[in-house]
């Protein structure tokens, strides 16, 4: 392993001595895309997103100018949210990204040949410089590496939702990943205000994996009736300091993120992951967290 790769979060200190990218693109406009668009705009990149259809690209951007009206409201823009917005472009496919982009963030479902495709796609359309990321939360970043003709120029960039709000980036690292593409990487996590954390590509990389383990057993001490969502999250948040608890958290992700997660990590990990039946049971039943109004919890 490199010297580069073994650095630690503690690389992400010191936020403001990095510059941002001057100009990125984002693949996807949905909450975590717009999300990623938003913190990239705010901290002075001029940010493209990707999203076909008339609108899907409207709803992106509104997703995007609600969430720095907020920031504004709370003092977290150092400009106006429409000097900010004014950064933010939309057009329908990879293929239109401007080829200055110093970064792409491709942020589509978790789908392994859909993420593959965007991504080649992408890299067709931008300079031999130019770093892409994904942000998936368990996908292979090595395989997905497979599709580019310049895998030293990828890597695995995982934000976390919501993310203008949330201080981590988990940067995973393929075999074929250069240092220096790392470094990059490392200081717009910097330029951000976020804290690094960085990973060796493995099945859910370190966030996912742990985080899904005690999700899924959490799932089934409701299950098996040991005592209900609140009392389970109440018991880690009080008693282990956790900022929420693992089934207040499932409903935030969706639980059919969580399933579809658990599924792969049982397939690469063994059964340890397998997805309880009441998890697979709420998803089929369209119950999927905060973003249908029923998951663990009701959501208004």
């Amino acid at each position: 392993m490199s010297a580069a790769v073994q650095k630690t979060g503690e690389a992400g200190k010191g936020a403001g001595r990095d510059a941002a990218p001057r100009a990125v693109g984002v693949i996807g406009g949905g909450r975590m895309g717009a999300g990623v668009a938003q913190s990239f705009a705010a901290a002075g990149s001029r940010v493209t997103v990707v999203e076909s259809g008339a609108e899907a690209a409207a709803a992106a951007r509104d997703r995007v100018a609600t969430g720095l009206a907020r920031a504004a409201e709370r003092g977290k823009l150092a400009e106006p949210a429409e000097t900010v917005l004014a950064r933010v472009t939309t057009v329908a496919s990879p293929e239109e990204l401007p080829g200055e982009v110093q970064l792409v963030v491709e942020a589509v479902p978790e789908d392994a040949a859909l993420k593959a495709k965007v991504l080649a796609a992408a890299e067709r359309a931008v300079s031999d410089d130019t770093v892409l990321a994904t942000n998936t939360s368990s996908l292979s970043v090595t395989e997905l590496s497979t599709a580019l003709r310049r895998p030293a120029r990828f890597l695995g960039m995982h934000f976390f939702n919501p993310v203008p709000a949330s201080a981590l980036i988990e940067l995973v690292v393929a075999p074929d990943t250069a240092d220096a593409t790392l470094e990059s990487a490392l200081a717009w996590t910097r330029a951000l205000g976020k804290t690094d954390v960085v990973v060796k590509d493995s099945p859910g990389f370190a966030s996912s994996r742990l985080g899904l383990a005690l999700g899924l057993e959490a799932v089934r001490m409701v299950e098996e009736g040991v005592a209900e969502p609140a009392a389970i999250d109440a018991a880690m948040s009080l008693g282990y300091k956790h900022p929420m608890g693992p089934l207040r958290l499932t409903d935030l992700v969706g639980l059919d993120v969580r399933l579809a997660i658990a599924e792969y990590l049982c397939a690469t990990l063994g059964e340890r992951f397998a997805p309880p039946a009441l998890l697979r049971e709420k998803v089929a039943r369209g119950e999927l967290g905060r973003k249908t109004g029923q998951g663990f919890y009701t959501w208004e």
